[in-house]
Formats: structure tokens, C-alpha cells, sequence
């Protein structure tokens, strides 16, 4: 562990402390708590696949979409291969019950103290091996710009400057302060400020501030400000907001604080989609689902409603023995899942893989699916929430008419689905009225965007479609997605 008086000892701006100098050249192998943030909701499938892939077990954190690990150093490329997070960072300390001040003065007054006394020197050699092992990126284009929170996870094609849209969520301490005081109980902040001609071999920084909770006395522009320039007056580092080399977290959950040291330049959830939609999904949430479901080898998965592919794609990246049908009513969404899949071929090939992927395209009626009855193992898809796609008003009659086509086209008995909706309320009468074709299995409530949905994992019933009261009472006419007033009457 490093102490101030190691700090100080070692000449010149850049120093991280000799301790860790003599670890990088010995290449003495340390022990490290790498924390996760992953999709709300999926922290379990997060762990199971840190188990899987690294052999560890996983803490999940009481801030919900955050797990924990251990992992030593020889082996820290592995934690660039998970599929289930979103952004990585290494821990430098954590306090699960840390005691605030009553006073704002005394409470920042602590947290400029504790940047002297926290054990640098062990992230700080993370932080330098994590950077020989990954491209480098570049620096952040643009100037710092204000994101809190996102409104929502998706994004609109097309993406000009995909780094910019990575910014880690973050905002100038004076700029944003009105913004954030806003908004007490989830805030996101940052300390720097754009140097001028910058010093060679200067290490330049950022402190951003993730808080929780609203009995805090002070808010996250305060808190990443003062603990953002003690950081900098016991390192000489540089503050930046853009053009940094490290970005320190300062995470507050309640009384639960982590202090780390970012090890992803940009969200690694946006991996495989070069042409986006206005309701493309995170490849990080669509691995979840995946995972749901358990693809097995020659398994036929079909996404009916597939934007811009993100789930397929997703599949057919990791789950490759299995064969991924994609189709969408809309030939925009079409065109955006082609050229989504040629982007992903041409970076393998280039990469000097010449296999390709198990997928294919298709534009089709959702409601009259040009596939043989029973011929599907596994529907997975992202179901119009009625926001920015479709309306809850169409919804009424969607539903129960692409439920029932999925049951016609998914194997009885062994088949299943996996379902993405926030409109729950549609969902559960439409599932209601098929209950002898569908069977619910598990629920798993995630934040898209800001909204509560649901991923539904559900059965397909041995029953033979057709032969259901289900159906006699669908028979009537298969159910126009547009909806009319009559129907919307009769379903509400």
C-alpha cells in the first residue's frame, strides 16, 4: 500500500509512488477488487458469467447495476472479455458505512483529507497495465459537455462521434450546478477544468462523482470539486475534462463510498452497432437476455421485431452454434440490422477471421410470419414500449396478435420466449389471453433508459396451436396492428 510520504518521495509530476515502480519492474503479480457497472436488473447474470469466464465469485453492490471482484493482475485481460458489463474500474478503497458530517464545511473538509490517506498505489499499477493491454482510443473529442443521467439507452441514427456520445456522465462543477441540485437523489458531477498548453509527461485527470441518496449535505459538484483538488495538490496532476489520462470515481451510494480508478475510456455496450435506431438496445442488455434464455447448439432463434439487430447480433457473436433469424416490418430497421451485420464481418475479416456469422434478414408481417408452424426453438425480441415506437393504444392489439403468432411459429413443449416490454399492464392481459399457449416462467425488471421494464422468459405449452380456447376465440380474425377504435374498447 502506498502512504504520502512514498507519493512525495518520488521526483517529478507523474509520480505514483516507488512501491509501485518496483512492482512494474519485477512484475510482481497483485491481487486487485475490480468493480463492474452493468445493465439494472441483470448484476445476478453479470456474476454468473464472472464465475464462468474468470472463476471468481461476485459481490453484488446494494447500488443497484454495480457487482464486485477479485482478480490478480496476470490475469486482467479477462476482465476486457465479459459481455455483461458496461464500464470497468479497479478499486482503490470502499467504505460500506461511511460516517458523513453533519455540516457540509466538515463533510468536505473529510473528503479533502481522505485523498492523502487512500492506498493509491495498487490501482494506479492496475491502471498502467490495463492501458498496455487495450488500443489506445485517443483523447475525447469536443468540449466537456453536461450528461447526467441519460433519458434513455438508446440512440438515433446515425452515430458521427461515437466517443463523444461515451463521455463518461459527467459536468463542470460551476456550469451544471443548478442541474444538479435538481436532481437530489441521483446525481452525476465532475471536477476539472480545460488546461491551456499542456506540460510534458503531466499526468492530466478528472474526479467524476456518481451520488445516491438524498440525505447527503452536499451535492456531487461539491463533493467531486474538493475531493477533485486535493487529488490534484498530492499528485501535481493536471485537471482536464476531456483530455485526461485518468478518470477517479468517486461513487456514493447512501453511506456506501467507492473511490476507483476508471479502466474503460468509453461504455463497452455499444460494441457492435455502428448504425443505430431510435430504440436500439445495449449490446450488455441483450447479452442478458440471451443469457435467459440458454441458446444451445443448432438452436433456431428468432427476433421478429429486430431493429436494428442488436440482439441477434449479440447472439450470433457469442452464442455462434445456434442460427439467428432477424426480421422487422420496417425496411429502415432492415437496412440498419444489414449494415450493422456487414460492419461486424468487415471487422473480423480485417481482424483476419473469415468466418461468418449465423444470421440472416428478412422483412416480414409480424402478425403473419413466413415460417412453418413449430419451427422455432427460441423467440427473443424487444417488444414496442408504445413511447418513442408504435403507441400504448396499438399496443392493445399488437400484443395479443404477435403473441399468438410467435406461439404458432415457436416448438410446443420445449419452446421459448424472451420478451422486453414496459408497457406491463398490455402485456400481462395479452399473456392472459394466452394462457394455454404461453406459460410464464421468471421475470427480470431492468431500467431502460429511466423506465421500469420487465424481460418476460416464458414456455411454450405443449398445447397444439389451433386447438386452444385461445384460438377459437382469436380465430375471429387475425387482429390489425394498427388497431381501431372498437377493439380498443373491448380489450381496455
Amino acid at each position: 500500500m502506498s502512504s504520502q510520504e512514498d507519493v512525495a518521495a518520488e521526483p517529478g509530476p507523474i509520480a505514483v509512488g516507488p512501491s509501485t515502480e518496483t512492482k512494474a519492474s519485477t512484475g510482481e503479480v497483485i491481487t486487485v477488487t475490480i468493480g463492474a457497472t452493468v445493465p439494472t436488473g441483470f448484476e445476478h447474470t453479470a456474476a454468473e458469467e464472472v464465475k464462468e469466464k474468470i472463476g471468481v465469485d461476485a459481490r453484488i453492490s446494494k447500488d443497484r447495476g454495480r457487482i464486485y471482484f477479485p482478480i490478480t493482475t496476470d490475469k486482467l485481460f479477462q476482465v476486457h472479455l465479459l459481455r455483461s458489463v458496461d464500464n470497468l474500474f479497479v478499486v482503490v478503497e470502499e467504505y460500506d458505512h461511511y460516517e458523513f458530517k453533519e455540516s457540509k464545511e466538515e463533510t468536505l473538509m473529510e473528503m479533502q483529507e481522505l485523498a492523502s490517506k487512500l492506498p493509491w498505489t495498487n490501482a494506479l499499477e492496475v491502471w498502467k497495465l490495463n492501458g498496455t493491454l487495450k488500443k489506445k482510443k485517443g483523447y475525447r473529442k469536443g468540449a466537456a459537455s453536461t450528461k447526467v443521467k441519460p433519458t434513455s439507452e438508446t440512440t438515433d441514427a446515425p452515430v458521427a462521434d461515437p466517443e463523444q456520445q461515451e463521455l463518461p456522465q459527467a459536468a463542470s462543477a460551476a456550469g451544471s450546478q443548478k442541474q444538479a441540485e435538481s436532481i437530489p437523489d441521483t446525481e452525476t458531477s465532475t471536477q476539472g477544468s480545460e488546461e491551456a498548453a499542456p506540460e510534458a509527461k503531466v499526468i492530466k485527470f478528472r474526479v467524476t462523482c456518481n451520488r445516491a441518496g438524498d440525505k447527503h449535505s452536499f451535492s456531487s459538484n461539491e463533493a467531486a470539486r474538493d475531493f477533485g483538488g486535493a487529488v490534484q495538490e498530492f499528485f501535481q496532476w493536471k485537471a482536464d475534462m476531456t483530455k485526461f489520462d485518468i478518470e477517479v470515481l468517486l461513487n456514493i451510494h447512501n453511506v456506501e463510498v467507492v473511490i476507483g480508478i476508471a479502466l474503460t475510456e468509453e461504455s463497452l455496450h455499444r460494441r457492435n452497432i455502428s448504425h443505430f435506431g431510435p430504440t436500439t438496445l445495449r449490446s450488455t442488455l441483450c447479452y442478458g437476455m440471451l443469457r435467459l434464455c440458454k441458446p444451445q447448439a443448432s438452436d433456431i432463434i428468432l427476433d421478429p421485431m429486430c431493429g436494428t439487430g442488436a440482439i441477434p447480433l449479440e447472439g450470433a457473436i457469442e452464442f455462434n452454434s445456434s442460427f439467428y433469424v432477424a426480421g422487422d416490418n420496417n425496411d429502415m430497421a432492415v437496412n440498419r440490422t444489414v449494415n450493422n451485420i456487414c460492419h461486424i464481418q468487415k471487422r473480423r475479416a480485417d481482424k483476419g477471421s473469415g468466418s461468418g456469422l449465423p444470421i440472416d434478414t428478412v422483412q416480414w408481417d409480424l402478425c403473419n410470419l413466413p415460417i412453418r408452424t413449430g419451427s422455432v426453438d427460441i423467440i427473443i425480441t424487444d417488444m414496442p414500449f408504445g413511447k418513442r415506437m408504435g403507441s400504448r393504444k396499438k399496443n392493445w392489439d399488437l400484443y395479443p396478435s404477435c403473441l399468438r403468432e410467435m406461439a404458432r411459429v415457436c416448438t410446443p413443449g420445449s419452446g421459448k420466449a424472451v420478451l422486453l416490454t414496459q408497457d406491463k399492464k398490455c402485456f400481462s392481459k395479452a399473456i392472459s389471453r394466452m394462457g394455454g399457449l404461453w406459460r410464464k416462467l421468471h421475470t427480470v425488471w431492468v431500467n431502460v433508459g429511466g423506465l421500469h421494464a420487465g424481460v418476460y422468459l416464458l414456455k411454450r405449452t405443449a398445447a397444439v396451436f389451433g386447438q386452444t380456447p385461445e384460438d377459437v376465440y382469436e380465430s375471429r380474425g387475425t387482429v390489425n396492428a394498427q388497431g381501431d377504435e372498437k377493439g380498443d374498447k373491448e380489450l381496455s
